[in-house]
């Protein structure tokens, strides 16, 4: 386990380029898993898989955009499949809070055959400034179909480091590590934390999820991008996950860090400075 790579799966997203980080700092081999990889990776091809899977010891699965969406759990399936039949020891799979269809993949992975670590993860934090939200707090205005419903959110730093843990250690193994910040918050008292971090207005607004939709439109993101937000924030974010969980914890022996800690940091590179 120690000479075979890590194939890290959505290794140029939020969480696999950070898991890619701390590898680097273990000096550890590792593959990203992505188009612009090298072998290619592309979930929607499955011709690009064997060759990422050849010699592979672990695999660090985040699906792209969501596992929510339809064809995901197939493709987990026959990745996971492939996977045993290469010689793959261990999965690390990276699942969502809440989410019946990320369940059902979590039972794909830990019935696979191999060691297995589920990390079931609550909203990221870094959505905030990698992500779709970025633009909208740079301008001052934020508009969300979110109300008084309370979220846990979860630093993708602590994702990927639980996520190498489980990678590269004994001990993680048969493991399902519900992933969460260390308290709740409603969107709009984020949004107030960036701003007083930023040292600038942003206002909130809550809209309707028609109404957010057709923002999301006019603003060019593809229908099955709108779908799998809409559906989020419509069903997932509806009380289910307003509670804390101590994933982190368990794994890392270490309290989570808190969203006001990553708000500090980030405003420090001043990325929410008025666009």
């Amino acid at each position: 386990m120690k000479t075979a790579p890590v194939l890290i799966l959505g290794g140029t997203g939020k969480t696999g380029k950070r898991v890619g980080q701390l590898l680097t700092e273990k000096k550890r081999p590792f593959r990203i898993g992505s188009r612009s990889g090298s072998p290619a990776f592309d979930w929607e091809d499955p011709a690009t898989w064997p060759a990422a899977l050849e010699g592979v010891g672990a695999v660090y699965i985040s699906y792209y955009p969501d596992l929510a969406v339809p064809g995901a759990t197939d493709a987990i399936r026959a990745l996971t499949q492939l996977a045993a039949e290469r010689g793959v020891r261990r999965l690390v799979l990276l699942s969502g809070r809440g989410e019946k269809e990320a369940e059902a993949c979590e039972e794909i992975v830990s019935n696979a055959g191999m060691e297995w670590t589920v990390l079931r993860c609550a909203w990221f934090s870094q959505n905030f400034s990698e992500g779709y939200l970025l633009e909208p707090l740079q301008a001052g205005f934020v508009a969300l179909p979110a109300g008084d419903v309370r979220e846990p959110f979860i630093d993708t730093d602590d994702i990927a480091e639980v996520a190498v843990a489980a990678l590269t250690e004994e001990g993680h193994a048969g493991e399902l590590y519900e992933l969460t910040g260390p308290r709740l918050m409603t969107f709009a008292e984020a949004v107030a934390e960036v701003a007083d971090a930023a040292g600038r207005p942003i206002q909130y607004q809550q809209v309707s999820a028609e109404e957010y939709a057709g923002m999301l439109k006019e603003y060019g993101l593809p229908d099955d991008h709108i779908w799998l937000v809409n559906y989020l924030f419509s069903e997932v974010l509806d009380g289910r996950n307003e509670s804390l969980a101590d994933g982190v914890q368990r794994a890392l022996k270490r309290a989570p860090r808190d969203f006001k800690a990553y708000v500090r940091e980030t405003a420090a590179s001043g990325i929410w400075a008025r666009q």
